[in-house]
């Protein structure tokens, strides 16, 4: 299950909402502004950044800026309240799982919420048979091998 934070006439919110669609994923949808974030959940998908709190926190929003203060100048405790008074600092959308925390829409992040027994069958499944293989299957062969750690 992915629970899924968006705000109403957010673009990503909405191409995010369509991929989980499309990929039979099921999901729980927050709109962040009709939902308050409780602290414990706050804390949670702050504990789940891997870059701190500048991967949910969007420090250029006007909503942030007219703040005047750094984001390394609040306690958690004042974080979370700033968070639930003023939601629209959050980047959106932030998609979260149990193994993966997903913010933003991006075409190659999002596939981080698909269950990991099912990423082997889609890999497979981009095979010249494929009607769309044309397409992605000639930039998949393009992009260099991963590096296995």
């Amino acid at each position: 299950m992915v629970i899924i934070y968006t705000s109403p006439g957010c673009a990503s919110c909405r191409k995010a909402k369509q991929w989980l669609k499309d990929n039979q994923i099921e999901f729980k949808e927050k709109n962040i502004f009709t939902t308050l974030l409780d602290e414990n959940e706050i804390k949670y998908i702050l504990s789940r950044c891997e870059n701190g709190t500048e991967d949910i926190i969007s420090v250029r929003s006007k909503a942030f800026q007219s703040l005047k203060k750094g984001i390394d100048d609040y306690s958690m405790k004042e974080l979370v309240t700033l968070i639930q008074k003023n939601p629209s600092i959050l980047k959106r959308p932030i998609m979260l799982s149990k193994k993966s925390l997903v913010v933003g829409y991006d075409d190659d992040e999002i596939t981080t919420m698909m269950p990991a027994e099912l990423r082997p069958v889609i890999e497979e499944s981009c095979n010249p048979s494929c009607p769309n293989y044309e397409i992605c299957g000639g930039v998949r062969a393009e992009q260099p091998a991963q590096v296995q750690l």
